[in-house]
């Protein structure tokens, strides 16, 4: 009985530190808003970006390793070279508090991606009419293909949308239209996002911010 309370505690502990800890680390805090693109119904920036996580950084890390409670690292390469580190953002342009840096050095993979479940806000009221856009701030040492996909899970089916962002380096945005899927609105179960990066080996990858939005698309 008190260890499930002592967890309990330790995790209400954790999430308090996390949230203050974010607002301490910008020094122009009153940018760390998400910008919301005119006639959104939701807007979010994972907690990645927002405040520190656990683990912190990791090396040699494994497939399916979970960072925080939202994020995941999946891949497929079995030399394993590959590192990955929160850190906090400090430039006067940054308006997310912390940041994340993958280091990847011989990668003998087919696919490295970061994937991030979406909250259920994320899909309440989702229609085939909304357009969902991701915006990234991103830094690479060399210039490499990285590609957004939003993946829906509605019953036994998930539907997926995958663009690819024009370069790898500064701020970035793609735009997911809904109306071109399938999707069953009434039976939306979850969402999540995947940043897939393409021949990522002996590169460093740094995501300054990660934000996605949902507006209704325009009737014409």
């Amino acid at each position: 009985m008190l260890r499930q309370r002592a967890r309990s505690l330790g995790r209400r502990l954790d999430k308090v530190l996390h949230v203050a800890e974010g607002r301490l680390a910008l020094p122009f805090a009153e940018k760390a808003g998400v910008r919301r693109p005119m006639h959104s119904d939701w807007a979010w920036r994972p907690e990645l970006w927002c405040g520190p996580v656990r683990p912190m950084g990791m090396s040699m890390v494994e497939n399916k390793t979970a960072i925080g409670g939202e994020a995941k690292i999946f891949h497929d390469c079995a030399l394993n070279e590959l590192s990955f580190r929160q850190l906090r953002n400090t430039k006067e342009e940054d308006i997310a508090p912390f940041g994340i840096r993958l280091d990847v050095f011989q990668f003998d993979g087919s696919f490295l991606s970061l994937v991030v479940d979406l909250p259920n806000e994320a899909i309440e009221g989702m229609t085939r009419r909304h357009v969902i856009r991701l915006e990234i701030r991103v830094e690479t040492e060399k210039p490499l293909e990285i590609f957004g996909r939003i993946n829906v899970r509605h019953g036994p089916n998930v539907e997926q949308l995958v663009r690819e962002f024009d370069g790898s380096n500064g701020e970035l945005s793609l735009e997911f239209d809904l109306a071109s899927t399938r999707l069953n609105e009434a039976r939306i179960e979850r969402a999540w996002l995947d940043l897939i990066f393409e021949g990522p080996e002996m590169n460093a990858i740094t995501l300054r911010d990660v934000t996605l939005s949902r507006r209704p698309r325009a009737e014409f």
